[in-house]
């Protein structure tokens, strides 16, 4: 009986590793470290990167929840969490 079990459990985590998933995140040319100089630092409001750098080439709307949206400048691309800078990478 215990090898029964053994199949069974086997099958059913193999199951369940087949119906796994995830949301990869395309963060298109972006790469650098965080908190960076020259760069938002985590923390700071929309309403500061703007004042701060200016008005962004693009803006890519929230998804997700929470919901995470995207500045991107010339040098560097902004995540923001709400209102909020959760993460500034350098672009190439």
């Amino acid at each position: 009986m215990s090898k029964f079990r053994a199949v069974i459990l086997t099958a059913l985590l193999a199951a369940g590793a087949v119906f796994a998933q995830g949301d990869t995140l395309q963060m298109g040319g972006a790469t650098g470290a965080f908190d960076a100089p020259g760069k938002p630092t985590r923390g700071m409001t929309e309403d500061q990167v703007r004042a701060t750098y200016g008005s962004p080439q693009k803006t890519v709307a929230a998804v997700g929840e929470p919901p995470i949206s995207r500045w991107e400048y010339t040098d560097f691309v902004v995540f923001f969490e709400y209102d909020r800078v959760i993460h500034a990478v350098t672009r190439r």
